[in-house]
């Protein structure tokens, strides 16, 4: 299996990465706000409608509602939900890939251990 970087995935793609990630780090709670498509697009230098295919990854998962006129707001439950999602994702399409590279080098697990708790 090719090795595909972050960068070669599709710009609404790793700014949703952005996004889940502010909301399993606790940035963004349940009830909060999103901020605005304009802002998040300016913040990352991303094309507006890039920004909203983002967010409509998020609305069509149920993770965020819309306040018409108001912004969208991170829903009830989001947060363990998209971290079962993104558990899931990581075991079944990141983590073989992770294993076999780490079998080809020979690496130690337990020293990969210590090094991601240090």
């Amino acid at each position: 299996m090719p090795h595909v970087s972050n960068e070669d995935r599709p710009v609404y793609l790793r700014l949703r990465d952005t996004i889940a990630a502010m909301i399993l780090e606790g940035k963004v709670r349940e009830g909060d706000a999103l901020p605005s498509v304009r802002s998040l697009a300016a913040e990352y230098g991303a094309n507006p409608l890039t920004v909203a295919k983002a967010y409509q990854t998020f609305q069509d998962e149920g993770l965020v509602t819309v306040r018409r006129g108001v912004g969208m707001f991170v829903s009830e439950g989001a947060a363990e939900r998209l971290r079962d999602t993104e558990r899931r994702d990581f075991l079944e399409q990141r983590w073989p890939g992770i294993a076999a590279q780490i079998r080809r080098l020979g690496l130690d697990v337990e020293e990969l251990v210590g090094r991601a708790l240090a």
